[in-house]
């Protein structure tokens, strides 16, 4: 497993517990260390984990927004827990984050919701983001597409 999709699992795994748990932006940093603890005590590029949760934490309304409109079919405190959560990363390295190639960000939460998600779940991510995708302004994804892939 690569460092950049371990570091997705658990910026999932955490935003979850946090999703899970009331919602507390108190006890991030205290999931953030625990699930280090037990999931990767040896890691090393614990930023880009942060990274991604501080992202998906500041612009939260926004990614909601996103998920809402795109997601016709689910309110958004229907969409289980972890969908939702694979969800907000993905549309936060989609939308937000430049640095992030579009099918990278689509492709990395795809196999995040295959692996931790239901049996249906990698289908609706994909489902979701791809519609994000197709309503992105055409400038913004092609530069996009350009940007240096990912380690």
């Amino acid at each position: 497993m690569s460092n950049r999709h371990l570091s997705r699992t658990i910026a999932m795994q955490t935003l979850f517990s946090w999703d899970f748990n009331g919602k507390n932006e108190k006890d991030l940093e205290s999931i953030i260390k625990q699930n280090f603890k037990y999931f990767a005590p040896k890691f090393n590029d614990q930023g880009f984990v942060r990274d991604l949760i501080k992202g998906v934490m500041d612009h939260l309304p926004e990614i909601d927004k996103y998920i809402t409109k795109h997601a016709t079919e689910w309110p958004l405190e229907q969409i289980t827990i972890v969908d939702r959560n694979i969800l907000r990363i993905g549309v936060y390295e989609l939308v937000l984050d430049k640095g992030i190639p579009a099918k990278v960000a689509i492709n990395e939460a795809i196999e995040v919701a295959k692996t931790f998600g239901g049996e249906s779940s990698g289908k609706f991510v994909n489902g979701v983001l791809g519609a994000i995708y197709k309503d992105m302004d055409e400038s913004d994804s092609g530069s996009r597409e350009t940007a240096e892939t990912e380690n």
